[in-house]
This record gives C-alpha cells, sequence and structure tokens, in this order.
C-alpha cells in the first residue's frame, strides 16, 4: 500500500531502508519517546525491524520525502490491532522535526484507516513530549482523560506516564492548516 500526501510519501518498510532506519531512530532524544524501541539501537535491530513481516490487520509505512536527490526515508508510521482496538505509533527523525511531517502523516494513515472502516484509533504519548500531543489533537484526538504508566524499553522498561487520545475516525475531520500541525 502507498500514499502520497501534500509532501510527503508513505510506502511499505524495504529491507533496504535499514540505514536510514538506523540513522534516524539511533538517537535517544527519538528513541526514549517510544515504547517499544531499545536502547542502545543498533544496526541488527534496524535489520531486524525491516525483515518483520506486518501483522495481520497493521498498516506500517516508511515516511518518506521525495526529493530532486530521492526519496529519504524520514520516519516510520503505522496501525495496528491491540486489545482496545488499533493504535497509532510514529516517530520523525530529529533532522525533519518540527516540519509538520508528523502531522501530515498522521492525516495520510488516518484517511487510509477511514477507507478500510476502521472507525477508531488510539494513541498516546509520554507527558514530556508534548510536542506529539499537539500532533495528535490537530489531526482529531482527543484526550481520553487518562493518564497510564507505559513501560518504555529505550529507557530500560521502566515506566513512564503517558496522556491517552482516541480519534473517532467515524465523523468527518476538516484538514487543518499546514502551521496549526
Amino acid at each position: 500500500m502507498f500514499m502520497r500526501t501534500e509532501r510527503l510519501f508513505l510506502r511499505p518498510i524495504f529491507p533496504e531502508d535499514w540505514r536510514e532506519i538506523y540513522r534516524g531512530i539511533a538517537d535517544f532524544g527519538v528513541v526514549s519517546m517510544l515504547a517499544r524501541a531499545p536502547w542502545p539501537y543498533t544496526e541488527a535491530d534496524a535489520q531486524a525491524y525491516c525483515r518483520r513481516p506486518v501483522d495481520t490487520g497493521a498498516m506500517k509505512f516508511s515516511v518518506t520525502l521525495p526529493e530532486i536527490t530521492g526519496a529519504p526515508v524520514i520516519g516510520q508510521i503505522g496501525i495496528e490491532p491491540d486489545e482496545e482496538g488499533y493504535e497509532l505509533g510514529y516517530w520523525i527523525g530529529r533532522k525533519w522535526q518540527g516540519r509538520g511531517y508528523a502531522s501530515e502523516a498522521v492525516r495520510g494513515v488516518l484517511s487510509m484507516a477511514r477507507a478500510f472502516g476502521i472507525e477508531s484509533v488510539n494513541a498516546g504519548h509520554f507527558l514530556e513530549n508534548a510536542a506529539s500531543g499537539k500532533v495528535l489533537k490537530a489531526n482529531g484526538f482527543l484526550e481520553t482523560g487518562e493518564i497510564r504508566p507505559t513501560a518504555c524499553a529505550a529507557r530500560g522498561g521502566e515506566a513512564f506516564l503517558a496522556r491517552r487520545y482516541r480519534c473517532d475516525l467515524t465523523q468527518t475531520m476538516e484538514i487543518p492548516d499546514a502551521e496549526a500541525a
């Protein structure tokens, strides 16, 4: 499955993506905001991630930025089924943060989820990652009021508080201004 957004191209994860994924996520500032990625993040971790099959019902994509010199992988995004329905997860490499790419990728993935009949998606972020909350809110996620301890593999498996959100995909959503995202 492939998707073109205004500035991005979301595509399947290819085995050869491992080098760019490694460069983007082997940064403690990035990986420490994720629940499942280990630290230190190694080349072998990136290679294993790129070879891992996508679970049934899941959508996982490399977030790429088409340019004159190619389309570098700038992050990852996906929606996976879990015990509460579907869960959104994403990261954008530090070099690419602050430019609205996360919001744009989230909008794209939510659009695909709607097309596949998914009615709602959950997400969360560690409390110290306010930027992720901004991305979620800009894309129609509402706080559930729940703050739950969530293990962070990169920080030794210790649990940190995470704010929870839910997005109702049965509602029509206006696309936010690029500046708001």
